[in-house]
């Protein structure tokens, strides 16, 4: 699929053959009511959706605008919204009788969530993880073992969730019967429509939650991206209402004026990267430009298609936030609401608070909450 002159296919001919089989499978199984039943009552009963809607009234006052909504991602079952895009997946992937799953993941949260439901539904896991991100997110990684997966360490490179994504295309061209549960909204079609699809549930309780809430649609929505799929499940059902500005954050790192950050849209170069056509970091060699943030889950050199799209069209602002915001907004969260979010939630926190004080304090502004932030205390501690 593409999103104007964003996305596509852009893979060997061995690969694409894999992907169609998928793809034609995924759309068997949208059209499917036993399909959808089956992945509801998994949301529901195991996951624990709906997340709530919580009212933030001590980060509202102090940010002196719009009351500030947190989407409760990080309440889901394995602290993060990754769980809803994995159950999804791995209930497609049972349909098609695969009998081993291969996943990248960056932060671990991914990661955790693909061991997870392999876990419960008995199916073989290796999970693919930069020698870096291992490092630096090391509970993730006992987590995955304890359930069960292979955790693969990707030497190459930088070592971060590039090459991660790397070394999982790799691995499921040389081999057959795999599944690769792509954790963002990234790569060749049809994974990121696959993703968006099983990751909407988080924009359409927002909406009916923010609606039940305060009786009227925020005045806008933020998320924090690095390949955009907690960002696009919050945007897909408010992208029709026009009333409603729709913020992407990326990661700034130690500034947009050095070469440490992750902000491909800033970056302003289109090319190919995992088999899409999108918005990427690079260099004046034209060769990929290692991506930094302190968060784990946002150095991706490049950008979900879709959001390379919104943003093209303008309709949705893409802007960033630094290292230095995002570990402020870290303890500030923890400290005014007794909540503890992801180092790349932080990011989009950081950003709500920036721009409340442009709304009125009877506007609303929703901001998702992606992900918990345990396994992040080790880098804030470290600082």
């Amino acid at each position: 699929m593409n999103y104007g002159e964003f996305g596509g296919q852009y893979v060997p001919q061995e690969l694409k053959e894999k992907l169609n089989e998928i793809e034609e499978e995924f759309e068997k199984a949208k059209n499917d009511d036993n399909f959808k039943k089956e992945y509801l009552y998994y949301l529901n009963q195991y996951v624990g959706r709906p997340s709530p809607l919580y009212f933030a009234k001590n980060l509202s006052d102090y940010s002196k605008g719009a009351k500030i909504y947190l989407k409760r991602e990080d309440l889901n079952h394995t602290g993060s919204h990754k769980i809803n895009n994995a159950l999804g997946q791995i209930l497609l992937a049972k349909r098609m009788n695969k009998t081993h799953i291969i996943a990248e993941t960056g932060a671990g949260s991914h990661g955790t969530a693909v061991a997870t439901v392999c876990s419960l539904f008995n199916i073989k896991c290796s999970i693919f993880m930069g020698k870096e991100d291992i490092k630096r997110q090391m509970p993730n990684v006992e987590r995955m073992k304890i359930l069960g997966a292979e955790v693969i360490e990707v030497k190459e490179g930088k070592g971060t969730l590039k090459e991660a994504v790397d070394a999982a295309f790799n691995y499921l061209l040389e081999n057959q019967d795999v599944f690769y549960l792509v954790g963002s909204c990234v790569g060749p079609s049809p994974y990121p429509e696959m993703v968006k699809y099983f990751q909407k549930i988080i924009g359409e309780e927002a909406k009916e939650q923010i609606l039940n809430q305060e009786g009227k649609l925020p005045k806008a929505i933020v998320a924090c991206i690095g390949g955009g799929s907690n960002s696009i499940g919050l945007f897909t059902d408010f992208i029709k209402e026009k009333d409603v500005d729709i913020y992407g954050v990326e990661a700034a790192g130690k500034g947009l004026n050095t070469n440490q950050h992750a902000s491909a849209i800033y970056n302003n170069k289109i090319g190919v990267l995992h088999g899409m056509k999108t918005y990427i970091m690079q260099d004046e060699n034209g060769d990929i430009r290692e991506a930094y943030s302190i968060s784990a889950g946002l150095d991706y050199p490049g950008i979900g298609p879709e959001h390379a799209y919104l943003n093209s069209i303008g309709r949705v602002k893409y802007d960033s936030i630094t290292d230095e915001e995002a570990i402020e907004s870290f303890k500030l969260l923890c400290r005014l609401e007794g909540i503890i979010p992801a180092l790349e939630s932080s990011h989009a926190i950081a950003y709500a608070v920036k721009i409340a004080k442009n709304y009125s304090k009877d506007d609303s502004i929703i901001v998702n909450l992606s992900g918990r932030g345990d396994k992040d205390l080790a880098t804030i501690l470290n600082i």
